[in-house]
């Protein structure tokens, strides 16, 4: 008769093909599976951003590490070096998402912004920052920001609106230009349009944008409304001010829910890259 598969005893416990599968097994199952399907809706929709990349990428990595749970086991099991580098690497991911937590709750503390009735002084400009198209429209949370822009433009008359981004990758049009068109089109004044359309990031896009304001007679200490998503106005508030401008209010367009936490993912790793590189 053939033998009896061996039961491998393991911190987690037994990893027979009979034993109860251990929590460790479980979470990396079912946290796989949410991330892997929240990463390939959201990239089937086209969002291909690093917010949604890396849930992906772990989710893909979670689901093979619970399908392939017992090979995993043994392979650790034949050298004690391979156990420790296991604890070690599941000790790092834990600082990892700890850290990722902290960040969230304080975003979630400090993010937000004015409406328009409560922006003083009353703005000389409406600054909104680019986040976004696709096929010549812009995106649901570049949508928010122009229809968030448009109310403070209707409250503010006498204020310029500028628009700013460049062009993306695999498009012809600029943000900036598509931004103008909507803004158009929903019936505000092409006259008070102004379109920045070479910048590619947030610091580009306030650089950028200070020669358009200058070409109306304004200047880095011009009242002006930032005009971005929620999340991203605790970042961009320093951006302007590392750019030179003195009088920015934050005014937050809502972000949609089904790509909330993976903005504030993106959010996390953009603050990094903009602490590395001296942008905040």
């Amino acid at each position: 008769m053939p033998s009896a598969r061996p039961v491998v005893p393991t911190a987690d416990g037994p990893t027979g093909r009979n034993a109860p599968w251990p929590l460790l097994r479980c979470f990396c199952a079912a946290t796989g599976a949410v991330l892997l399907a929240d990463g390939l809706a959201l990239m089937a929709l086209g969002y291909f951003s690093v917010g949604v990349t890396v849930p992906a990428a772990l989710g893909a990595a979670g689901s093979l590490l619970a399908w392939r749970w017992h090979a995993v086991q043994a392979w650790l099991g034949r050298a004690a070096p391979r156990r420790r580098l296991w604890r070690m690497g599941w000790g790092l991911f834990l600082l990892w998402a700890l850290s990722v937590a902290a960040f969230w709750a304080v975003l979630a503390r400090q993010m937000g912004g004015h409406g328009p009735a409560a922006i003083r002084p009353a703005p000389q400009a409406i600054l909104v920052l680019g986040s976004g198209t696709s096929q010549g429209q812009p995106s649901p949370a570049l949508r928010e920001r122009l229809d968030k822009a448009r109310e403070v433009a209707l409250a503010y008359p006498q204020a310029w609106v500028v628009v700013s981004g460049g062009v993306d990758f695999g498009e012809t049009l600029s943000e900036g230009q598509v931004m103008g068109n909507y803004l158009r089109a929903q019936g505000l004044d092409a006259r008070r349009i102004l379109q920045e359309e070479r910048s590619t990031s947030t610091e580009l896009n306030l650089r950028y944008s200070l020669p358009v304001l200058q070409a109306q007679g304004l200047g880095p200490d011009a009242a002006v409304a930032l005009v971005t998503s929620d999340f991203h106005t605790v970042r961009a508030q320093r951006i302007a001010r590392k750019a030179g401008y003195t009088r920015t209010v934050p005014v937050a367009a809502p972000t949609p829910l089904y790509i909330r936490y993976n903005a504030w993912l993106r959010e996390y790793f953009a603050f990094a890259a903009g602490w590395v590189l001296n942008e905040l």
